[in-house]
């Protein structure tokens, strides 16, 4: 089958030398590539700007911006049985980018943002029949509240929740412990581990024929 995986951050542009981005290392998001190719399938994976190296036999397509990425993800999810969206997507944008680079003339300045478009709610309003659309939520507080909330609102299969701010978890680290939650009402933790392993324990789960059903 056709997985489709998001992954690393976005640059929303400010002038030609800023932007607005995140802690995103990629490495959720590349691990879980490398597991669907080494199960099988056929990985396509939608890279924000990382220093990551592509896994070998994945089809990787590089973004910059949260527009560029919905763009690609429309196009590549028509056909994928799975999408993971691993990416961590900015929320908002500078309304208007500046041509130049903006020079320091006074001792604040106002940017103005508006909201970017919001990838994993349109996948989960524009699924096909037998899709499986999977989100993440790196939360700081109420992971599994937070969590469900997100499970519901974006009318996901499943939300893989994680923890940010701790040692060894989250944003740019090789290890992680998450906690997947299912539509179905399932809640299956996974203990701190490589993000590696990770992924492959997080593949296994998906691809199984019951999901949402066990909690561990």
């Amino acid at each position: 089958m056709k997985i489709l995986v998001s992954a690393g951050p976005t640059r929303e542009r400010i002038d030609p030398a800023r932007f607005i981005s995140n802690c995103s290392s990629g490495k959720m998001g590349y691990a879980l590539a490398a597991a669907a190719v080494k199960s099988g399938h056929e990985c396509v994976l939608v890279s924000g700007p990382t220093c990551m190296n592509p896994p070998k036999g994945v089809k990787l397509i590089r973004v910059e911006s949260a527009e560029e990425m919905f763009c690609e993800i429309r196009s590549e999810s028509s056909d994928a049985q799975i999408v993971i969206m691993a990416a961590a997507v900015a929320d908002y944008r500078p309304k208007k980018a500046s041509s130049s680079k903006i020079k320091k003339t006074s001792s604040r300045i106002l940017l103005e943002l508006v909201r970017n478009p919001d990838i994993l709610s349109w996948l989960g309003k524009n699924k096909k029949n037998g899709q499986m659309i999977v989100g993440f939520a790196a939360e700081s507080e109420s992971l599994l509240d937070n969590a469900s909330k997100k499970l519901r609102k974006k009318n996901a299969d499943w939300i893989i929740a994680n923890e940010i701010g701790r040692e060894g978890r989250g944003f740019d680290s090789d290890t992680n412990e998450v906690t997947m939650l299912s539509s179905e009402g399932g809640k299956i933790r996974i203990p701190l581990g490589k993000k590696t392993d990770i992924a492959v324990k997080i593949l296994k789960i998906l691809l199984a024929p019951r999901l949402g059903t066990g909690n561990t």
